[in-house]
């Protein structure tokens, strides 16, 4: 009996049993067993660098190549593994990485390979397909949670997804919640905006009370009517998103209850503490958050930026992966770090790297995931993946079966076309 068997009414009314004993009871051993699944259910939050990160300066650097230009590589904590210079506090917790090196794809545009890299599909006019999100909230996710199952955190809400990339066909009910507006002032308040959520003017508790009245009759009108999964899909999502206005989203978003210190280890900019909130969201029953660092399109004056943007996510990062660690989550948390391909190894006339999907990095951690190690090759000079090819239908069905989820497992279209949560590949032995 899994937790989705169990509504928050069920446990209120079970709860008045305990008094009769487990032996008149014979359910309470399944209760115990699903509230012990929703304590240690799996989660995942992406690190989506929005642009196409330059592997050659990160996780994959070329230091006796003319490729590998003026970017130095430092030892970690892992003998024999070795980050970017510019990745200290990444270096000093790498036991808990696993850097794929051999990522490779054949798309080198933008929308097309965020497409792909979000939905392990290409974009078509036949299917909608869903994005990794939103496959996570359908698998893993409360429909009767305060929250939704999927959030997005970027300064402009959806950052890297774009608006074209949702829930598809699986229904508004999967769809992400965008969350912006974090300050980069290190001085001001979290500053939080729920995107499509906050009402245009002050509105008082009995007028909110008499529209959300009239609302539920004219849905319930309408359902009687015309019914179908799209009324009840939507009639669910405005439930969903009244319990988070009445219930102040269970005070998820309220970043100044941390403590000083752990903000300031994170990064007083709008991805660290980004990254503060997806862990808060975890925590509290979310199941997929994205958070945004743009400023990866580095066709001129790599160098700096990359410099400047390893400055923002390494001390996220790691701080982030100790923070899981410390509160007990990591091993039920996957923290997946991607863009949408990699970056030129050779160096153009303009010191930037251009596009490149042919090979390129991600990392893993957490949820189980073998840290301590680099996958595949792409030889001296970076130009091509040259040991342990994976493709993007491989390091999807390695992030499901790093939560326990099957990639083979199937949903279906509104016309009962079955779609796999992954087409094809196998997950990446000796990771998982």
């Amino acid at each position: 009996m899994g937790m989705r068997d169990f509504s928050r009414r069920d446990f209120a009314r079970m709860s008045f049993a305990s008094a009769f004993g487990a032996a008149a009871c014979p359910w309470l051993p399944g209760l115990a067993a699903a509230a012990e699944a929703k304590k240690n259910a799996k989660a995942c939050i992406v690190l989506w660098m929005s642009g196409g990160p330059s592997q050659t300066d990160t996780w994959d650097l070329k230091p006796d190549h003319k490729n590998g230009g003026p970017s130095k590589e430092a030892a970690t904590a892992v003998p024999g593994l070795r980050f970017s210079a510019h990745l200290p506090k990444l270096a000093a917790g790498a036991k808990d990485l696993a850097v794929i090196r051999s990522m490779t794809t054949k798309e080198g545009e933008h929308g097309r390979a965020t497409q792909l890299l979000h939905t392990g599909q290409l974009p078509s006019e036949v299917v909608a397909y869903p994005a990794l999100g939103s496959l996570f909230a359908k698998q893993l996710g409360d429909p009767d949670h305060d929250l939704p199952s999927y959030i997005t955190i970027s300064q402009g809400g959806f950052g890297g997804l774009g608006g074209d990339i949702g829930a598809g066909f699986l229904g508004p009910q999967f769809a992400p919640m965008a969350v912006s507006g974090i300050s980069d002032d290190p001085t001001a308040r979290a500053n939080l905006t729920i995107d499509f959520l906050k009402a245009d003017r002050p509105v008082a508790a009995s007028d909110q009370d008499v529209r959300r009245a009239l609302l539920g009759e004219l849905q319930g009108d309408f359902e009687k009517r015309h019914g179908g999964a799209g009324a009840k899909a939507h009639a669910a999502s405005y439930r969903k998103a009244q319990r988070m206005i009445d219930t102040q989203a269970r005070g998820g978003f309220r970043l100044e209850d941390e403590p000083a210190k752990l903000r300031d280890a994170y990064g007083r900019n709008r991805f660290g503490q980004g990254c503060l909130l997806a862990r808060r969201l975890i925590e509290r029953g979310v199941s997929f958050v994205e958070v945004t660092l743009d400023g990866w399109d580095t066709h001129a004056n790599n160098f700096e930026a990359v410099k400047t943007l390893s400055e923002t996510f390494d001390p996220a990062f790691a701080t982030l992966l100790a923070d899981l660690k410390d509160r007990g989550r990591l091993a039920d948390t996957l923290v997946v770090w991607m863009g949408e391909f990699g970056r030129t190894p050779k160096i153009n006339p303009t010191a930037g790297r251009d596009h490149f999907p042919l090979a390129w990095s991600a990392v893993l951690a957490g949820a189980g995931v073998k840290g301590g190690q680099a996958v595949g090759s792409t030889g001296k000079d970076g130009m091509a993946v040259t040991d342990r090819p994976v493709g993007v239908s491989d390091f999807l069905s390695t992030v499901f079966a790093a939560v326990g989820v099957d990639p083979k497992a199937e949903n279906h279209t509104w016309d009962g076309r079955p779609i796999p949560l992954v087409k094809g590949g196998q997950a990446i032995e000796g990771l998982v």
